[in-house]
């Protein structure tokens, strides 16, 4: 491997160098910890370095990747602006200094444009919840004030300079916010419109008939309605049945009505305790067919809900999925 020797030190002019020389470094330990035996990092690392202006050892020292997002220190970031041709200075200092809201300023001046001030104080970081922070922000406040400044300013003032780059000091700040998010495993379309969860009674281990089971407690009597129920005064024309009856079991005036009365009875029959649970979702599975035609003329997103309560039911029950 050959690689062209400059006042900035060896750097390699073409990809097969660069991955050589990735692999080198790799496996030095005079190369920062994070680097160490990840050449493909190094070789990432280089090329931002080369396209920032930073040899490839400065790069490594600079640049630092911070919950996956590249960025660079404070003073590399101080050294890159005043290197450019298009800066005229970079002046630092603080105001209200013994006070206790000292402010860290920082004017960063492009040539042909107006100065860019920035100020960040004591209740800034506060607001921020910085101010007392564990780490840098406890042992050296002024300096972690100092550098939050110069980083807004440059960022503001030489985009180009920095290529985007936030600087290290700042990034470190907000893990929460650079921290890639953890994708949860896709839902199920019909979950997102489900009414709340439904509390199921353990099932008895005792095979009851429905009929007896019934008769144990006020939820079998109810789900008994289900079964056993004579017709209800006829309080309008959508009619609601139950399982192997033909006359309707209640009837409604209007289609909400109806699905309120198709909810409250598909509860009760889910939370009859006394019965066998694989009962219980048998009987949820007929209750739906005897009242399919009226489901189907419900709209889209209704009939949604609908759904995904009988199969949130069904599961609640120990269906499988």
């Amino acid at each position: 491997m050959q690689l062209s020797t400059n006042n900035r030190g060896f750097a390699p002019t073409n990809l097969t160098e660069a991955i050589q020389f990735s692999d080198m470094l790799a496996g030095s330990n005079m190369v920062p910890k994070q680097y160490q035996g990840k050449p493909q990092d190094i070789l990432v690392c280089v090329q931002w370095g080369f396209e920032l202006g930073l040899a490839p050892m400065q790069a490594l020292q600079n640049i630092a990747v911070i919950n996956g997002k590249p960025s660079v220190y404070g003073d590399a970031a101080m050294a890159l602006v005043q290197a450019s041709p298009v800066c005229e200075d970079v002046e630092e200092f603080f105001e209200n200094e013994g006070s206790p809201n000292p402010i860290a300023v920082c004017i960063a001046k492009r040539k042909g444009r107006k100065p860019v001030t920035v100020k960040f104080s004591v209740e800034d970081a506060k607001r921020a919840g910085l101010w007392g922070k564990q780490g840098p922000w406890s042992a050296y406040p002024r300096r972690m004030m100092q550098m939050r400044a110069r980083g807004f300013a440059l960022r503001d003032a030489f985009p180009d300079v920095l290529k985007g780059m936030i600087t290290a000091e700042e990034a470190q700040d907000y893990p929460d916010e650079a921290k890639p998010m953890q994708m949860a495993k896709p839902a199920n379309p019909l979950d997102l419109v489900a009414p709340k969860k439904i509390e199921i009674p353990e099932q008895t281990t005792n095979p009851m008939l429905i009929e007896e089971a019934f008769s144990q407690d006020q939820d079998a009597e109810e789900l008994a309605e289900v079964e056993d129920a004579k017709p209800e005064q006829v309080r309008g024309t959508l009619g609601l049945f139950v399982p192997n009856k033909s006359e309707p079991h209640n009837q409604f005036a209007t289609l909400e009505e109806w699905q309120d009365g198709y909810e409250e009875l598909a509860d009760k029959t889910a939370r009859a305790g006394k019965v066998p649970a694989r009962e219980r979702m048998t009987i949820l599975k007929e209750l739906k067919l005897a009242n399919e035609a009226t489901l189907k003329s419900i709209d889209t997103v209704k009939r949604a809900r609908h759904t995904a309560a009988h199969l949130q039911r069904l599961k609640s029950l120990g269906a499988a999925q």
